[in-house]
């Protein structure tokens, strides 16, 4: 990086920079271990040559740290597939429930966003599609960072809400479901065959907030993959340029997500496996009446705090999901 030719070409410095980044994390994650753990050691010594409840209070609190930091890293062993590093493109969809299934994707939608900005992760609205009364139909994320897909793949199936709703004038109990899935973004460098003429791009003008503008450009752009009938757009940019760039990363990221999904099903029928791939079951249940819990599904974990979980709070179910995947018995957030 101290090459002076070495910002010429921008988009692999960017590459070689996060890299860096990522590299400089777990050399930092062992170093911060190892120097807390002497830390500790020295601490120790004191507290049983003085009995000093003040030295001891302050040894429990450097365990703490050290607890933390190793929770940490064995997330992040965990993390170990051959995309879990990349940025992540999550679409969200309504599902049964009407008003109110379009009304909890858009709480979805501020839930992972609220997510992204805990974690100091870059977030960016692609497309959004409002509902005819509340909420939105669907929308489409990009997010970045440290991991985001590895952690963002534990999010993906069937998220259920159940409360009292807000639309119902009699404030009865409605049951409402909303999907998730999560891609990994793609660097240009992967391979994926994009026939010009496999593309039907269409231009609109966009829809929802934004002042006079969405009224008088069509700045919007869908782009349809004939073959698989793919379908992704964009309108967050002024600029149908800048749109159109954008959706075809989409675009590239979910092809190679389906191609990747059909050789896992492949690989699965060769080796006599039944797997379900995709959507098809329900993962987690959010209950805001009578009682007030998250409940994951496939880990039995249980949450209290509904209202820090729609705040963001993702990362103690995210690890108990992660871990319940590998197969250890510790799933507790």
């Amino acid at each position: 990086m101290a090459r002076p030719e070495f910002w010429d070409d921008r988009e692999n410095a960017e590459k070689v920079s996060k890299r860096k980044s990522e590299l400089e994390g777990e050399i930092g994650l062992y170093d911060g271990v190892e120097s807390a753990l002497e830390e500790a050691g020295v601490l120790l010594e004191l507290a049983a040559e003085a009995d000093d409840a003040e030295v001891r209070h302050e040894v429990s609190e450097k365990f703490g740290e050290i607890e933390t930091a190793l929770d940490t890293a064995e997330l992040r062993q965990l993390l170990g597939g051959e995309y879990d590093h990349s940025d992540a493109i999550v679409s969200i969809n309504s599902g049964a429930g009407g008003t109110d299934a379009c009304d909890w994707a858009e709480m979805l939608l501020r839930m992972y966003l609220r997510w992204a900005e805990r974690r100091g992760f870059h977030s960016e609205v692609i497309d959004v599609q409002a509902g005819e009364e509340a909420g939105i139909r669907s929308a489409t994320i990009s997010i970045g960072g440290s991991y985001a897909y590895g952690h963002l793949n534990a999010e993906q199936g069937v998220h259920r809400l159940v409360r009292i709703s807000p639309f119902d004038s009699q404030a009865r109990r409605h049951t409402a479901f909303a999907s998730v899935t999560a891609i990994p973004e793609i660097d240009d460098d992967v391979d994926v065959e994009l026939d010009e003429g496999d593309l039907r791009i269409d231009t609109y003008r966009s829809s929802g907030a934004g002042g006079q503008h969405v009224n008088k450009t069509d700045s919007a752009v869908r782009i349809t993959h004939i073959p698989t009938g793919t379908v992704v757009q964009c309108q967050n940019e002024r600029s149908q340029h800048k749109n159109k760039a954008t959706a075809m990363k989409v675009l590239r990221a979910q092809l190679f997500e389906i191609s990747r999904r059909e050789q896992q099903a492949l690989m699965a029928e060769i080796a006599g496996e039944k797997r379900e791939i995709g959507f098809g079951s329900q993962i987690r249940s959010y209950t805001l009446h009578p009682q007030q819990r998250v409940k994951d599904h496939r880990t039995d974990v249980e949450v209290g705090n509904v209202e820090g979980v729609l705040d963001g709070d993702l990362d103690g179910l995210i690890r108990s999901a992660l871990l319940k995947q590998s197969g250890s018995l510790a799933v507790e957030p």
